[in-house]
């Protein structure tokens, strides 16, 4: 299984300012926007770590999953990351590299704020090609702009970015656990996996 960001999160989506107001920096001089590429840099940080800890995309965006067999059963494949807009494809790949695109009424997708899944219309989801593989195509995240995000995943990205800015000359400040005030924010919202997954 290979899951690829296809498109990244947009400077402009990203809340610069919001930052700046969260560590009170001062504002109204003339070299006010230097930091501006460092802080995005530490949003970054944060809302990658976040996600990893919850399995969620905060900020919409597209998704590539590639498959060499299905995972999920008569139930359907689970998909890595939530919460999924949108299946915008599913291809099969023959092992000299033929594409074929599947009918969109062949499957469909089951929403859940946790483990959303790829699901048959029908029996089972289409066969995968001897030697090849199935491409799934998808858009997930809470929305296109920060607002969209829950509030207090909001806050937890703030506060652990101001934590990378706070702590920016040490070197190891990322290997460090979560500070709690964050973990307790994200706790609500992360994937917790009864019996091993079950066909994750």
């Amino acid at each position: 299984m290979i899951l690829v960001e296809q498109s990244g999160v947009a400077g402009a989506a990203l809340p610069v300012q919001g930052l700046k107001d969260h560590l009170r920096l001062g504002t109204g001089f003339s070299d006010e926007g230097l930091q501006d590429a460092l802080l995005e840099n530490y949003l970054r940080a944060a809302l990658a770590a976040i996600e990893g800890r919850i399995g969620k995309a905060l900020i919409a965006r597209r998704f590539v999953l590639n498959l060499t067999h299905w995972r999920g059963g008569i139930g359907g494949q689970a998909l890595p990351i939530a919460p999924v807009i949108e299946i915008v494809e599913l291809v099969q790949v023959a092992e000299t590299g033929a594409e074929t695109v599947v009918d969109p009424s062949r499957y469909r997708l089951r929403q859940d704020l946790h483990r959303p899944r790829l699901a048959p219309r029908g029996a089972a989801l289409p066969t995968i090609p001897e030697g090849g593989m199935v491409r799934i195509v998808f858009d997930a995240g809470f929305g296109p702009v920060w607002s969209d995000v829950p509030s207090d995943l909001q806050q937890a990205v703030m506060m652990l970015a101001a934590h990378f800015h706070e702590f920016r000359h040490e070197q190891s400040v990322r290997d460090q656990p979560m500070p709690f005030g964050i973990m307790a924010l994200i706790e609500r919202w992360r994937n917790v996996r009864v019996l091993g997954g079950g066909g994750r």
